[in-house]
Order: C-alpha cells, then sequence, then structure tokens
C-alpha cells in the first residue's frame, strides 16, 4: 500500500533530536512493506524533503501549512495513488488528512494523541478552549472513517462527544528498549526519575511540592528530572525555596541512547501531568523494569492500580503518599514493575504497526469495493 501519515513533527531528519520516538517505530516498521510518504506541517521553517526510517518526509514549513499540506499531499497522489491517509494527532493534522482524503476520495483515519480534546483554561492549553477548535474536531472528527487513541482515558473523552474510537497505544520500540528484568532496590537512598519539558501542562510545581513532604518525612531520595527547560528556570527557583537543591538534579534534554542508562538505573518513575494520551515514557520505563506513580491521567489512570498508582491531578500530597507507599514496600514496587512490563512488552512498536496495518486494509477493500 502507499500511506500517507500527516504528522505536526517529530520526524527531524537527524533521527535523534526533535523526533517523537514512538513515531519514528511506527514509520519503521511501516515502511517495511509500504511505500510510507509522511506529511510534516513544520518540522522545520522551509519546506524540504528528506528519507528517514525508509520512508519520504515532506516538511512544509511556514506559511499556510494546512492547504499546502492537502495540496503537496494531492501532487504526491498524481504521481502514484495513495490508500489511505492518517493523522498522528488531531487538530491541524487531522484537518490536512481528511480534508485531502475527501478530496481524493479515500479512506481518512486519524489518531487522537495529545491535548485535542481538552480545555485547561488556566494554562492557556488544549484544542477545546475555543469554539473555532471545537467545532473543528467536530466536524473533521465525524468526517474520518476511523479514529484511534492510544489509551482508555482518550477514548471516553471521545464517547463522552458522541464518537467511536478504537484503543491503539503507541507502543515502544523493544530493539531500541530492550526489556530487564524488575531488579530489587539495593539501597535505602531511593533513585526517582521525572522525564518530560518543563512546562505547564507537566505541572512540575506539584511534582516538586511532592517531594518537598517527602523530604520532610525523612525519606531518602534524590531525583533526576530530564527535559528541555521551557519556563527559563522557574523550577530551579521552586526547588530553592523548597530547599530541595540536594535532592532534584536537573539533566536537560537526553537523546533516546542517553536517556535509557539513566531510567533503568531508577527505581520509580514520577509523572504529575494535568494530561496526557500516554505517557510514553511511562512505557519505555516499564520496559527496563521501572514501575510509576503520577496523577490519573492517559496510561496512568488506565494501568491503575495493578501495574501503576494513580493520584487525583494538582495533589501534591496525594502524590507524596502514593511515592512513599511504593518506596517503603518492595514487594508492591516489584509487583507493579513486573505488570507494567508484561503490559509495555504486549503492546510494543510491532502490536501498534499491525493494528494499524489491519485498519488500513480494511478501509482500503472497503474503497476499493465501492467503486
Amino acid at each position: 500500500m502507499k500511506l500517507a501519515l500527516v504528522v505536526p513533527g517529530g520526524v527531524d531528519r537527524t533521527g535523534e533530536f526533535r523526533v517523537i520516538p514512538v513515531l519514528l517505530a511506527l514509520i519503521e516498521r511501516l515502511a517495511r512493506t509500504h511505500d510510507v510518504h509522511v506529511f510534516a506541517l513544520r518540522q522545520e521553517a522551509a519546506a524540504g524533503q528528506w528519507k528517514l526510517v525508509g520512508a519520504t518526509i515532506h516538511n512544509i514549513g511556514d506559511g499556510w501549512p494546512r492547504l499546502r499540506a492537502v495540496a503537496a499531499i494531492r501532487a504526491e497522489h498524481r504521481r502514484a495513488p495513495f490508500d489511505v491517509i492518517q493523522a498522528i494527532f488531531s487538530g491541524s493534522c487531522s484537518f490536512v488528512a481528511v480534508a485531502a482524503a475527501t478530496w481524493l476520495r479515500l479512506p481518512s483515519l486519524v489518531h487522537i494523541a495529545g491535548g485535542e480534546l481538552v480545555a485547561l483554561h488556566e494554562i492557556g492549553y488544549g484544542g477545546r478552549r475555543k469554539w473555532k477548535g471545537r467545532l473543528r474536531e467536530a466536524v473533521v472528527l465525524r468526517g474520518a472513517h476511523a479514529i484511534t487513541a492510544a489509551s482508555a482515558p482518550i477514548i471516553e473523552s471521545l464517547r463522552v462527544l458522541g464518537l467511536k474510537a478504537q484503543r491503539i497505544p503507541l507502543g515502544v520500540d523493544v530493539d531500541a528498549w530492550p526489556p530487564l528484568a524488575p531488579r530489587l532496590r539495593n539501597t535505602k537512598h531511593a533513585r526517582l526519575i521525572h522525564v518530560a519539558s518543563l512546562n505547564r501542562v507537566k505541572d512540575q510545581p506539584t511534582l516538586l511540592r511532592a517531594l518537598a513532604a517527602l523530604a520532610e518525612a525523612g525519606l531518602e531520595f534524590e531525583i533526576d528530572i530530564v527535559g528541555y527547560d521551557t519556563l527559563q528556570g522557574e523550577m530551579n527557583g521552586l526547588v530553592q525555596q523548597l530547599g530541595l537543591e540536594r535532592r532534584v538534579h536537573f539533566l536537560g534534554f537526553k537523546t533516546q541512547r542517553e536517556l535509557r542508562p539513566i531510567m533503568a538505573s531508577a527505581d520509580l518513575l514520577v509523572m504529575s501531568s494535568l494530561h496526557e494520551a500516554g505517557p510514553l515514557v511511562m512505557l519505555e520505563a516499564a520496559l527496563v523494569g521501572v514501575p510509576t506513580v503520577g496523577t490519573a491521567v492517559g496510561h496512568i489512570a488506565e494501568w491503575s492500580p495493578s501495574a501503576a498508582l494513580a493520584v487525583p491531578v494538582e495533589d501534591h500530597a496525594a502524590l507524596a503518599n502514593a511515592i512513599r507507599s511504593v518506596l517503603t514496600d518492595e514487594d508492591l514496587r516489584l509487583r507493579l514493575a513486573e505488570a507494567a512490563q508484561q503490559r509495555a512488552m504486549s503492546e510494543d512498536a510491532d502490536y501498534t504497526a499491525r493494528s494499524f496495518e489491519t485498519l488500513y486494509l480494511q478501509f482500503r477493500d472497503e474503497a476499493n469495493r465501492s467503486r
């Protein structure tokens, strides 16, 4: 088949920086047997084209990217017809995919992978904050032949809007993240890790206040925080205010190769997000035997309490209590780690690719019969 995938970015020509690892894993697997063309709305400011993991990347760039993306898909379709057009993320990506597919009379699929269905007005985040966004999603999603999403909470959000969707998690490449058996802690001094850009959606203030409560209670720990700082040092200031300077280490961005040994050495991944479809880092942690405690979003909510522990969002006291529960009960920590690893391995990148391929074939065959 010839496939068109529409993405906002995450397909940088380096393959390491400004990429979405699970997206690259999916593209690489699809490209093994299909002709895959990825239309990135703004990976780079200038339009361009390059090869990556077996696929052709068409970067649209600045200046009316949605209209130019539809035109680019039509032009490539004239060279050799597409069979299916899929958006990974909704919003502008789904608009492009569904508009192009409607024009070309092709099946269209939309995968919800971010904050398209939420409205977090207090931090200016979410695709449903404004009426234009709500209208666009209502029209576009109802025009798609199929909607998929990574986790059960997102499926439920779609159900509330009257939309039926299929759960297909974006799985991790186990070749890049070979599974490691969960291990016993070697010391009483716990090693925690938090992997996320420092931004409002990830809500690091709740994380840091939970850590301050644990320090006050006498728990011995240190935490590595991995990710770009988009808040201009604000979290560093809060660390100093809370007296956590010796416990909290900001490591900045790490490539996947750099992240893996840091993750594998941790005892617990801690997340504090206001919203997640994943988080995908939870799956990476699970593969190397590290369980997760976090707020009740995405996979954390759907895996709790058997394969993770979830607490209400913005509740630093509940987060601190959950972290303490896991770090003071080694049997519980190992049970969570083992269950999480089983789930992550059963829904890896191969599973994701097979699941999408099944949908592609179904809708391609239906389209061919209707012609």
